[in-house]
């Protein structure tokens, strides 16, 4: 075993105790350290309001029916005919 790998992380911890430790004291201002602490409330009604945001399956399964045969219905209209026999004649008489 090469006596290298523990000598570089040995070097490595030392420089790293040298760091300079961040001014943590003055990151408050003083008007949150005025501030009074927040109320207590009761976890029961924050409970009931997160299941009450929950997603219906039954819901969301009915709207993403709906909007799917909306798209069919949309993509249906759009492989129709675009040109009437009219403007195809035109057409091909501008083309020659």
């Amino acid at each position: 075993m090469s006596i290298r790998p523990p000598i570089a992380l040995l070097a490595a911890c030392c420089l790293a105790a040298c760091t300079q430790f961040p001014e943590l004291d003055r990151t408050i201002s003083p008007e949150m350290a005025a501030a009074d602490y927040p109320a207590l409330v009761p976890l029961e009604p924050l409970l009931a309001q997160a299941t009450a945001g929950r997603v219906d399956a039954q819901a969301t399964q009915a709207q993403l029916e709906a909007r799917v045969a909306r798209l069919r219905s949309r993509a249906a209209r759009m492989r129709g005919v675009i040109l009437s026999g009219r403007e195809r004649q035109r057409l091909a008489e501008g083309l020659q």
